[in-house]
């Protein structure tokens, strides 16, 4: 093996991958295990900061609106060139999330508009049935 390919297969992976039960606790532990990944990963501070907020949000919405009992919800993050890119997949592809307008005295209405404010682009994807995935993009800034 030359030193070009000791050193591509030496290198960290750049995507993570982990099953979370759909509860308060599985939410909370998505948020630490993605801060712990994009510190290992040296994923900038800002970014990163503005990723927790992300993470934390579609998990408590795929632990809240996504949650069938004795399935997880997924949460995968993937940094590709200059973008990190957060995936959060649960197993109600029948209820699409979509922005609703919120008001002072709810509980609830606003997870998406912060997502909408804090992302540089975010969606949903459906399949394969019963899932689906919302994922948020974030630009890394060039170093």
């Amino acid at each position: 093996m030359n030193q070009q390919n000791t050193t591509q297969a030496l290198s960290p992976a750049r995507h993570f991958t982990v099953l979370l039960s759909p509860t308060p606790r599985g939410a909370r532990l998505a948020r630490l295990l993605a801060v712990e990944w994009m510190r290992d990963h040296e994923v900038p501070y800002g970014v990163a900061e503005t990723a927790t907020q992300l993470v934390a949000e579609l998990a408590a919405n795929a632990a809240t609106h996504g949650r069938v009992a004795g399935r997880s919800f997924r949460l995968a993050l993937l940094r590709h060139g200059g973008v990190l890119r957060i995936e959060v997949t649960d197993t109600r592809g029948e209820r699409l999330p979509h922005v609703q307008p919120s008001t002072p005295e709810g509980d609830s209405g606003r997870g998406l508009l912060l997502v909408e404010a804090l992302a540089d682009r975010w969606g949903v994807e459906q399949g394969p049935v019963p899932r689906k995935t919302v994922w948020a993009e974030l630009d890394l800034p060039n170093p």
